[in-house]
């Protein structure tokens, strides 16, 4: 107990652990915004996330929360306005994207008496890891986790064939709302890593890398998360002995290693 207590009471190891840990998740989520070429709409939901720390501090309700349910809630005015078909659905991304990210900067304009470090929140605040964000971190990993588990055969034909997916009987639209549902729930917790604008970055690189090394979707989820645990670890090195800030160093190492495999393994295997 005393071992534990002291690398949770030293900033660098709880930095890890949380790193760590949104590794974990991040790397199966990120095989499926690969496999269905959802970076855009990763993208749309971490940008809301800055309006959902806003409405956080307005409504006075935990961050975590706060952003969780502005994600989802921006996921479903998607899937209702891209059934309409008024506009093309990179369109309706674009909007509800950069208008999130406007509205939740606009509203904490008006709140003089908060006080938001928005560089942050922007861009990730790793070493300034708390072990109540341990919690939220591992707590939403173990939800995402058994999820994955049990939807997972569904996920993966959905993913590969939808119509055949039907007609197998999976229930696709609930699928996706759980995927959905997984997605908010990694942006809520990874934001205190990278940021809004970085965490996009962390589910599509290590799965990118992964995809050129893997034979078999379970494969490429086990390499994601290996990949991005080595990025995590990576990035903090980095920050620690040249002093740069330790989201962007995360990416930055996650970015070196997709160079490095890339370069070496000319053919792809999937």
């Amino acid at each position: 107990m005393a071992f534990i207590d002291a690398i949770l009471g030293d900033f660098f190891w709880r930095a890890l652990l949380g790193g760590l840990g949104v590794a974990l998740v991040a790397g199966p989520l990120g095989c499926f915004v690969v496999w269905r070429r959802m970076a855009y709409f990763g993208d749309t939901l971490a940008h809301s996330a800055l309006l959902g720390i806003a409405l956080g501090f307005l409504f006075q309700l935990p961050l975590n929360l706060a952003i969780a349910g502005t994600c989802v809630a921006l996921a479903l005015v998607l899937v209702v306005l891209a059934r309409s078909r008024t506009l093309a659905t990179d369109t309706l991304l674009g909007i509800l994207a950069h208008s999130a990210l406007a509205i939740g900067l606009v509203t904490l304009s008006f709140m003089p008496q908060v006080r938001v470090d928005l560089s942050g929140y922007l861009f990730g605040d790793l070493l300034a890891m708390s072990r109540n964000d341990l919690g939220w971190i591992y707590g939403g990993a173990t939800i995402i986790l058994i999820l994955l588990y049990r939807l997972w055969r569904g996920l993966l034909m959905a993913t590969i064939h939808e119509e055949l997916a039907r007609v197998e009987g999976f229930p696709v639209e609930r699928l996706r709302l759980a995927l959905m549902l997984m997605f908010s729930l990694v942006i809520a917790v990874a934001m205190k890593i990278v940021g809004v604008l970085l965490i996009t970055a962390l589910l599509i690189i290590p799965a990118a890398t992964a995809r050129r090394l893997a034979r078999t979707p379970e494969a490429m989820v086990l390499l994601a998360v290996v990949i991005g645990m080595l990025a995590v670890s990576g990035g903090l090195s980095l920050s620690w002995f040249a002093d740069s800030p330790a989201g962007p160093s995360v990416v930055v190492s996650a970015f070196a290693l997709f160079v490095l495999v890339y370069g070496v393994v000319r053919q792809p295997r999937t």
